[in-house]
């Protein structure tokens, strides 16, 4: 994955986009994809016809998600959408947008909860519960797993590696990430990236939410 190593950071931040201007980076690109975007105020990426869904992540700013014969649905930050396979589907920004895309292939399956084409928070997906972590797998093939994860105060992951590498999304709370023997904290709309094999756990002082995109090798 093209992307900083065993700090916080923010894909917002760090993608901010450029007048006038849209601007995709991939950070991972196999049989699934990852992509950052962002669009300017008043641009667009013309609608297109993709085999596989795709699931979008609002970073920062407003995007509408539009196709032939439908509304559009409008994203704020901390939203999110899964487009369908074989439906033309674009995107567009009145105000300026970032966003992460990611592009499923081939044999995926979707939670049944998430239904295409509706506008949902992932920090919602999940509630909190007392001295427990609640865990949803939101999309999964052989390759590639997206989970949203909702961390009671005082709970955590108790140190390991991971087969993969992957990346977090804070969603809601304040959570402490230690990597590499050292800790790091993150909070909501930060993000954080492992290695393949890296060491890591994760403890919340704090309820915490996030959603960990990981890729099985």
């Amino acid at each position: 994955m093209d992307e900083k190593v065993g700090q916080v950071f923010s894909i917002a931040e760090d993608n901010i986009p450029v007048l006038g201007c849209t601007i995709s980076r991939e950070v991972y690109g196999r049989d699934d994809r990852i992509t950052y975007f962002s669009l300017a105020k008043g641009t667009d990426i013309s609608a297109e016809i993709h085999p596989s869904p795709k699931l979008i992540l609002v970073a920062a700013g407003s995007l509408a998600v539009y196709g032939p014969g439908r509304e559009p649905r409008l994203l704020e930050s901390g939203d999110a959408i899964l487009t369908a396979a074989d439906e033309a589907v674009g995107m567009r920004s009145a105000t300026g947008a970032v966003y992460t895309e990611v592009a499923l292939g081939k044999g995926g399956t979707m939670n049944e909860v998430i239904k295409a084409g509706e506008v949902f928070r992932l920090a919602e997906l999940v509630p909190y519960q007392a001295g427990r972590i609640v865990n949803m797998d939101v999309l999964a093939n052989d390759r590639m797993k997206f989970v949203v994860m909702a961390f009671a105060e005082g709970t955590g992951l108790s140190e390991h590696a991971a087969p993969g590498e992957a990346l977090i999304f804070a969603l809601d709370g304040e959570g402490i990430i230690g990597y590499e023997g050292q800790e790091h904290v993150i909070k909501a709309g930060e993000n954080f990236h492992f290695a393949k094999g890296g060491r890591h756990f994760v403890k919340a002082a704090k309820p915490f939410k996030m959603a960990l995109l990981l890729t099985l090798e």
